[in-house]
């Protein structure tokens, strides 16, 4: 099972990220005075927001890397499992 397919049937959280506390996430970093300071992918400008858009629209992982190419897959990959690790939790 994916990582994002144990996250869409997770609920509310999963559904939406902003809900989640990304500041433990490596891959990830917020700064206010860019993007209006919403998680992005290190070193990069694309909202983690992105992501999970696209991936509900129905791109594949490697689909969303290759449109985005500041975003490395092991970024997209760490994401998602911090996510699914965030909701499972309590």
């Amino acid at each position: 099972m994916s990582s994002w397919s144990a996250l869409e049937r997770r609920g509310d959280r999963a559904q939406h990220p902003g809900v989640i506390d990304w500041s433990s996430c490596s891959d990830v970093e917020r700064d206010p005075a860019r993007v209006s300071g919403a998680w992005v992918f290190r070193g990069s400008r694309v909202p983690v927001s992105a992501l999970f858009r696209n991936l509900e629209d129905g791109a594949q992982v490697t689909d969303f890397v290759e449109w985005f190419p500041g975003v490395a897959l092991s970024q997209v990959k760490a994401v998602l499992e911090h996510a699914a690790q965030s909701a499972k939790a309590p």
